[in-house]
């Protein structure tokens, strides 16, 4: 079940009403928990996709299960840097806040109903230039794209850079400078593997 530590079902059936449960003791919530008789009076979401749908528990085993949950089990790092994003913003819908300067350097913006407004002192225009800086030459999951976070240059860095920076750390990592170290010879390799990449990419 994605998101969740486990199904409290999966050791058994759902419980059942026992023997001399009638009366007073019917009208109780029991423990979701397979082989609890205990009253279940906390509740727990079911799945990262069912967050609004929930198991109840007595306190021991609410305990056990939020001890296990495992909010981005089986998502990948794209995956959960998209989640954290949409988090900034409460998961609510944005727009880019885009547009051209006016003839006397005002920035003209517009809000996501089309109208337009002025940006006098170019604060937007500064912000569309920085989220096109950030963005990238290459799509966020592709090989290229993590071979600029090996060798720790921005997504729109230029080959110049890239040459630059191998040949730092290639001097950085050099056996002689790390006096053989396994884990520096390992990390040149996953150097020279990520300049490999970029390099076919930009030829």
């Amino acid at each position: 079940m994605s998101g969740s530590p486990r199904d409290p079902f999966q050791e058994g059936p759902a419980r059942s009403a026992g023997p001399g449960e009638n009366g007073a003791d019917a009208g109780l919530r029991r423990c979701d928990r397979p082989g609890c008789s205990a009253e279940g009076l906390h509740r727990a979401p079911r799945s990262r996709d069912m967050l609004t749908s929930y198991y109840w528990f007595c306190l021991e085993h609410v305990r056990e299960y939020n001890l296990a949950w495992d909010y981005f089990k089986d998502l990948d790092e794209d995956a959960i840097e998209q989640i954290r994003r949409g988090d900034a913003t409460w998961q609510r819908p944005t727009w880019p806040l885009s547009g051209k300067l006016g003839q006397r350097g005002e920035g003209r913006t517009t809000g996501p109903h089309g109208r337009p407004f002025r940006d006098g002192f170019g604060f937007f225009t500064q912000e569309s230039a920085d989220q096109a800086q950030q963005k990238g030459r290459f799509p966020p999951g592709s090989r290229q794209a993590k071979a600029l976070r090996t060798l720790e240059l921005a997504p729109n860095a230029t080959l110049a850079e890239v040459k630059a920076r191998y040949k730092s750390l290639v001097k950085e990592l050099h056996p002689d400078i790390t006096g053989g170290d396994g884990r520096g010879e390992e990390r040149l390799k996953i150097i020279n593997l990520a300049y490999s990449d970029l390099k076919a990419a930009f030829d």
